[in-house]
């Protein structure tokens, strides 16, 4: 039985000149360059850009980011281009990443990069904890920047109530002078209102707070800072849950493969999502119908999913469900009628009768020789 692990399904990513997304997996990233002051060629700078600030540092933002297969997501990316935003002449961004990093944050805006020892896959807030601290003793910043969430979220709230900090959580906007934050306006349910302060210590950015595609550079220099290597903590790593993946909870799938109307055979279905170590779905019709638990349902009216790769199989793409997996990296369709809505949102499609398909799918995934055999 094909058992998969409990993961983020989204990957990280990088901009591209075009505005387009580009995934970044574990080899072929682009080397850093050395601190050399001015960009050169190796770095592929977009045509006409120029460094931030060519002034010698008088001030700093730190920026606490976490990397994973050496890149940052674009969560991460768009911390580091707040920094550069509100920085100063004067200033230099500092982003100091939790993890090993294969990429030029000088591209989204660092002027100092700085890694930490850290995992996705750890939880080691006092370790953390130690290791930051030892970054505000050595730059002094004016502000730390971090995405808000499970996470650095949950580590920029132990960092303020250590240190005494002020802080300001879920912001949506931010300048020079001041952030901004929605809170719920409590006469009207539905309205939200825009509650500004002053800049705080620490901030705890939200998705899209400031945009990653800059029209500068930053130096993006790697910098070697002495550290703590070891804390004590109270927390123990227990390793990872391993799960049939037919058990997977939709919201934590990384693969979903889920079933429409024009599903008729569900054992085959079935066969097959176990196969490709996938989540099962199914659209509504389908759980209507009782060939699926209502807690399978994707949909507007069901889950909504994330995953990293979502095959649709016989299913023709009513709104409410495609409004579940907007937030799917990559969908593949198998439909009969190639002018089915889910067909044209699928990156790839497959014009054919849903078993027929499945039927030829599975029997290349049986034939193909285990990873590992001899």
């Amino acid at each position: 039985m094909k058992t998969i692990t409990r993961r983020d399904p989204r990957r990280p990513f990088v901009m591209t000149s075009a505005g387009l997304r580009r995934i970044i997996m574990t080899e072929g990233a682009a080397p850093l360059t050395d601190a050399s002051g001015a960009p050169d060629s190796a770095r592929s700078l977009p045509a006409g850009t120029a460094l931030r600030t060519t002034e010698p540092a008088a001030r700093h933002l730190l920026v606490l980011v976490r990397s994973e297969a050496g890149a940052i997501d674009a969560r991460g990316q768009q911390c580091i281009a707040a920094a550069a935003l509100i920085a100063t002449a004067d200033t230099a961004v500092v982003a100091a990443v939790l993890g090993e990093i294969k990429e030029d944050l000088g591209l989204c805006g660092a002027d100092l990069v700085v890694t930490l020892a850290g995992s996705a896959g750890d939880l080691r807030p006092e370790h953390e904890l130690a290791q930051i601290s030892a970054l505000i003793e050595r730059f002094r910043p004016e502000h730390l920047l971090l995405p808000e969430g499970p996470g650095l979220g949950d580590l920029g709230r132990r960092l303020a109530v250590q240190l005494g900090s002020s802080i300001a959580t879920h912001v949506v906007e931010l300048d020079g002078a001041h952030v901004a934050r929605y809170v719920p306006d409590a006469g009207m349910r539905t309205r939200r209102l825009s509650v500004c302060r002053p800049l705080p210590d620490i901030l705890l950015l939200e998705p899209d707070a400031a945009d990653s595609r800059l029209p500068f550079v930053g130096r993006g220099e790697l910098t070697a800072v002495p550290l703590p290597t070891q804390a004590p903590s109270r927390y123990h790593d227990h390793g990872l849950t391993r799960l049939d993946s037919s058990q997977l909870r939709l919201e934590e799938a990384d693969v979903i493969a889920a079933a429409g109307n024009g599903v008729t055979d569900v054992a085959l279905f079935s066969r097959l999502a176990r196969a490709l170590g996938a989540a099962t779905g199914a659209s509504r019709v389908a759980v209507d119908d009782g060939r699926f638990s209502r807690d399978r349902q994707i949909g507007a009216t069901g889950t909504t999913v994330s995953a990293n790769l979502y095959l649709a199989i016989g299913i023709s793409g009513a709104v409410q469900h495609l409004q579940g997996i907007k937030d799917c990296r990559h969908v593949i369709a198998i439909n009969k009628d190639a002018g089915a809505p889910m067909i044209q949102r699928a990156d790839l499609s497959a014009i054919g009768d849903a078993q027929n398909v499945m039927t030829e799918l599975l029997a290349l995934l049986e034939s193909a020789p285990v990873e590992g055999a001899e």
